[in-house]
């Protein structure tokens, strides 16, 4: 025997010729114009969602500011019988 290569090494290499072959062909596949026309269709999916997510994202935030707004009031109105009641008290 002039080269001793063991059963393994040849294993390898042939894995390795497997997935260098799958590789390029998916690299071909993946850059199809096929593949664009998919890769396109998700995109604008995301986009479309991305414009959902955020209009009811600026509809929470409309709707948490008026509650704030509300607790503002309710709290201000609340100091000012707080104060109402210790000038009344004072003044007896």
């Amino acid at each position: 025997m002039v080269f001793n290569i063991k059963k393994e090494t040849v294993k390898d290499a042939n894995v390795f010729a497997a997935g260098l072959a799958l590789g390029t062909l998916g690299l071909r596949v993946l850059t199809s114009k096929d593949a664009r026309k998919v890769y396109s269709h998700v995109v604008a999916a995301g986009m479309r969602a991305k414009e959902s997510v955020m209009g009811t994202v600026e509809r929470v935030q409309a709707s948490t500011d008026d509650i704030v707004a509300e607790a503002k009031e309710i709290n201000a109105a609340r100091d000012e019988a707080l104060f109402d009641d210790k000038t009344s008290a004072e003044g007896k």
